[in-house]
Parts: structure tokens; sequence; C-alpha cells
């Protein structure tokens, strides 16, 4: 199965914090990729993997159908591969993906942001109750999730690399930030989000007709 990341991968991309801009000297190169299954091969009772991990350590990638579903549904693990400023291969189906990656953003990722986020810092505040120690990582990345989240919403671009606020974030990481000011960042972002979310040109959802349009021609140019 895994031929199918090795031979048919259109996109293949740099994620997590070398991509984010958050990297150090031992920092693991996560990667991401979309890759197209024949369209032959769905004309099988056994159909194709929707998603695989490997060959390579730290390497995960869904099917191209898969793949534009979870974008659909604003998933933030999955638009963060569309505007990675890390490619490291691309065809041209990966080419046709990026060219209608807004297609994908609406008004619910405020929604997938926030609830992403929020449930980080729930498993951080009970983890702080339960044991008194922070899991500094996953606070850092809940902090993260919220200013892309809400730059997403002004702008209409997925926010990856987040050099700008590098220092900050790995103070917290490092855990030389008290939990209550991260505690305050999170509020503050989180009342971010709803102003950006009330005021975003985003529409109300996403544009599945354009989507759709795209997986026909890659199924049809994969006949062969």
């Amino acid at each position: 199965m895994i031929e199918f990341v090795e031979r048919h991968t259109v996109l293949a991309v740099v994620v997590g914090s070398r991509a984010y801009g958050l990297h150090g000297p031992g920092s693991d190169s996560d990667r991401r990729g979309v890759y197209v299954a024949p369209t032959r091969a769905f004309w099988h009772l056994d159909k194709p993997p929707t998603h695989l991990d490997g060959p390579a350590a730290e390497q995960f990638s869904w099917e191209f159908e898969r793949f534009c579903v979870l974008a659909l549904q604003g998933n933030p693990t999955v638009l963060e591969v569309l505007w990675s400023p890390l490619v490291e291969r691309i065809t041209d189906d990966g080419k046709r993906l990026l060219a209608v990656r807004r297609a994908f953003l609406s008004r619910r990722v405020a929604e997938t942001y926030g609830n992403y986020a929020r449930d980080q810092l729930n498993r951080v505040a009970a983890r702080r109750e339960r044991t008194g120690e922070t899991n500094h990582k996953q606070a850092m990345h809940m902090i993260r999730l919220l200013v892309a989240g809400v730059h997403v919403l002004r702008t209409g671009e997925v926010l990856v690399d987040v050099r700008q606020l590098r220092d900050r974030l790995l103070a917290v990481r490092r855990g030389e930030v008290p939990w209550e000011e991260i505690d305050a960042w999170a509020a503050d972002l989180f009342r971010e989000l709803g102003d950006a979310a009330a005021t975003t040109a985003l529409p109300d959802q996403p544009d599945r007709v354009e989507v759709d349009r795209l997986l026909t021609a890659v199924r049809e140019g994969n006949l062969s």
C-alpha cells in the first residue's frame, strides 16, 4: 500500500515546528502529503486506503478525496498542508489543489480552530488540576491555534509561519510564562476569534462545487 505514497503523491510538505518557524536544532521534520490513487483502483471490492503512515518517520498522507473532505470541514491540521511554506514535492494535480485552496475556507473555521484550541486548553487545565503540572508544549500550540484562527478569519489565508511570535511562544513552551498569563492571553484570543468570526468576509459554506469539479478532473486524469 505504501506504493500509493511513493508513486502517486501529488503534494508533499513539511509542517510542525519547522513550518511554524519554532524549530530548534533537534526538531523533527513532520511531513504531510496528498496522494491520488489510480481511478481504476476504486473499481475493485477492496478500495485504496484513505490515509497512510510512512514510509519515512513522522510522515502521514491522505488520499486526495479524503483530504478534500477534511479540508472542507475546516480541519486545521489539513488546511495547514495547503499553506505550508515548505513544499518538498508537487505535481500538476498538486498545483491544481493549491490553486483552489481558498474554496475550502468558510466561517466554520471559527468553530474548528476554536474547538481544537478549547480542547487543548481543557486538557492543560485538567492536568494542572490533577497533578499541578503544566503541559507547556500543549499550551503553546493552543495559543498558536488561536492566533492562526483569528488570522484566517481576518485575511482569508491560513497562517502557518508564526515566527513573528517565536520568542513569546517559545517562552511558553519552556515554561517561562506563568500559567495565569497564558490563560489571560488565551482568553483575549478567544474574544478576538469571536470578533473576527462576526466580521469575516469568508462565506458561510466552503465552495463544494469548485472542489467537486477539481476532484472529478483529478479522477478523470488518473484513469490510465
